[in-house]
């Protein structure tokens, strides 16, 4: 915002571009007071001349009505027919005026012509309607005051001097009978004289006050216009700010309803303006919000987004004060549902990385006395003289020594370094193999699950290793069928994702917990009976090493869905090289950490 002394008046130039080029895009320009009447952008010449040329055949109207008026109930000396003349010859330079308008550029030009033709046309009718004693003198100050309007100050005395000139003239004219006098009065000389003089100095005031308020007006109107365009600017510079901010701002009334929400906002709630004003705010978002009555104002709320995925906010609450006035509440809030996942990561590679030491330190040592037992039970079982429940007893050592050696096959599976073989996949292919054999399994067991399918016609490439995939897509299929005890409907999609191949597993199962969903990836996390809930921790590495994403979706009683996200090959030409590098080096250290695990939000 431009200051202005005294002396000056500021001028803002385009308030209407505010949303083209902001703030920084107004100017202000400084002139003299003194010289703002010359400055086309303080004063709308064409509107005042339309408007004159309105107000000029009203006036003309109610004069040609009343002068009728008084003519048919009283006697006068007026010429009727003179006299509707003169106005209807008025009527007709006033149109010509306005078809001038419309063609011709120069309002000053066109301003000066109008008050000389008023001028002249006044004193026409003045003669008229009985010069000295004509009632129409008033219409000279009203010249006057529109000279003061239209055109610079010093033209408001030049019009006066010319009244006068005209309105002496014809009274004189008609006094020495030069002209015709329709004046019902013959007053001497020197009370014309007097009347004469009496009008010019009336003329000459008119001239000075009229002058003088419109200065003040047009001053005034600067002012205005200044001001209106610094609030503008304002306002400009208010809406710039609160569209630029990155974190998302909510203002609402003490009831809670939306009165505001910037772009941010928007993005971050994944809704639309006309969703979010005027509803609760408490709505959109799945946990108490902070409280401004509260000792903390701040707090982590989560909020379910359209796409059935959930975010974590760090919301901020605090009163809006008008003028120290409380008129509500703002909410401002940021993204913290990546910061989550981060820690969530960390923490579960940290327990990885325990897991994988132990599997290490004790796999070989329990092994071994578990290879004698299970060789001595079956030395034992092959006596002759055992009885059914010394054999029944031998037999479940037999299992339990099979169950305990699966579950240190899947130990040292975990804790192992895997070696990728990369190459170009096709995922449809792998998980057409999946499905086939599960089919006939399912078939044979009669287990009552219906498979869906829905695959691109054209394949879906990535750079994988198709055994280690084929074994992801397995453990997903497992899972389901282990879910749907009583039947169901597998369905399975594969869909591009922007860069991305995207598969989804989703069962119609009993699903899973929010605590059982966020620890699915972790080891001994089965919650099905005889697992060892290493399986999807297997899953979870085998991803890591492709670079991908894996996550679930999940609510009790409505299944569970598992989808894992793979670079599609080809969508970054450019990084071909650097990704298969860099896949290489992950699967040399698949046993350990890794930067991809569960999705956002889960």
């Amino acid at each position: 915002m431009g200051r202005c002394d005294a002396k000056t008046a500021c001028i803002s130039q385009g308030p209407a571009a505010t949303s083209k080029a902001g703030v920084l895009g107004f100017q202000h320009l400084a002139v003299p007071a003194g010289d703002f009447k010359m400055q086309p952008l303080m004063f709308d010449e064409r509107t005042w001349l339309a408007w004159l040329v309105k107000a000029r055949i009203l006036i003309l109207t109610l004069l040609l009505g009343i002068e009728l008026a008084v003519a048919r109930l009283t006697p006068s000396s007026i010429p009727i027919g003179l006299f509707v003349f003169a106005i209807v010859f008025w009527f007709g330079i006033s149109l010509f005026f306005v078809l001038l308008l419309s063609v011709w550029q120069e309002y000053r030009i066109q301003s000066a012509l109008q008050v000389v033709s008023d001028l002249f046309l006044v004193t026409l009718v003045v003669h008229v309607t009985g010069g000295v004693d004509s009632s129409l003198n008033f219409l000279y100050p009203l010249v006057i005051i529109v000279a003061c309007i239209l055109l610079p100050r010093g033209w408001a005395y030049v019009t006066a001097g010319l009244a006068f000139v005209l309105f002496g003239a014809i009274v004189e004219l008609n006094f020495y009978g030069v002209l015709p006098s329709y004046s019902m009065t013959h007053p001497h000389l020197r009370a014309l004289q007097v009347i004469i003089a009496m009008n010019l100095l009336a003329y000459l005031a008119v001239a000075y006050l009229a002058g003088h308020l419109t200065a003040k007006l047009r001053q005034v109107g600067v002012q205005l216009k200044d001001t209106s365009g610094a609030l503008e600017d304002l306002q400009a510079l208010h809406e710039n700010i609160i569209s630029s901010i990155s974190g998302g701002l909510i203002t609402t009334s003490f009831d809670g309803r939306i009165t505001l929400v910037n772009p941010a906002a928007q993005h971050l709630l994944n809704r639309q303006e006309t969703e979010l004003l005027g509803s609760a705010v408490s709505e959109w978002f799945l946990d108490p919000l902070p409280s401004v009555e509260d000792e903390r104002t701040h707090g982590e709320v989560r909020s379910a987004i359209p796409d059935g995925f959930q975010k974590t906010f760090r919301v901020i609450v605090s009163e809006m004060r008008v003028n120290g006035e409380a008129k509500g509440l703002v909410y401002t809030f940021d993204d913290l549902t990546e910061i989550r996942r981060l820690e969530r990561e960390v923490r579960m590679q940290d327990k990885l990385a325990a897991v994988g030491r132990l599997a290490a330190a004790i796999a070989h040592e329990i092994r071994n006395p578990l290879t004698s037992i299970a060789g001595s039970v079956s030395m034992l079982s092959g006596l002759p003289n055992l009885n059914d429940e010394h054999r029944q007893l031998l037999q479940i050592v037999t299992r339990e020594s099979g169950r305990l050696n699966n579950i240190i096959t899947d130990f040292l599976a975990y804790s192992r370094g895997k070696q990728y073989r990369f190459a170009r996949t096709d995922l449809v292919q792998l998980v057409e193999d999946t499905l086939t054999l599960l089919e006939h399994r399912l078939i044979a067991e009669g287990a009552g699950i219906n498979i869906e399918r829905s695959f691109p016609k054209q394949g879906a490439i990535v750079l994988a290793d198709g055994d280690k995939i084929k074994q992801v897509f397995w453990n997903f299929c497992e899972n389901a069928v282990r879910a749907m005890k009583k039947g169901g409907t597998l369905r399975v999609t594969l869909e591009m994702i922007g860069d991305d191949w995207q598969a989804s597993f989703a069962d119609t199962g009993a699903g899973m917990s929010a605590q059982q969903r966020e620890k699915i990836f972790e080891p001994f996390q089965s919650g099905f009976e005889g697992g060892t809930g290493l399986g999807l921790a297997i899953v979870y590495q085998i991803v890591q090493a492709h670079d991908g994403k894996v996550w679930a979706r999940s609510q009790l009683g409505k299944g569970t869905t598992f989808v894992l996200r793979l670079r599609r090959l080809g969508a970054e030409t450019a990084e071909t090289e650097e990704r298969r590098d860099s896949l290489m080096a992950a699967a040399a250290i698949a046993g350990g950490g890794g930067a991809h695990g569960q999705y956002p939000g889960m």
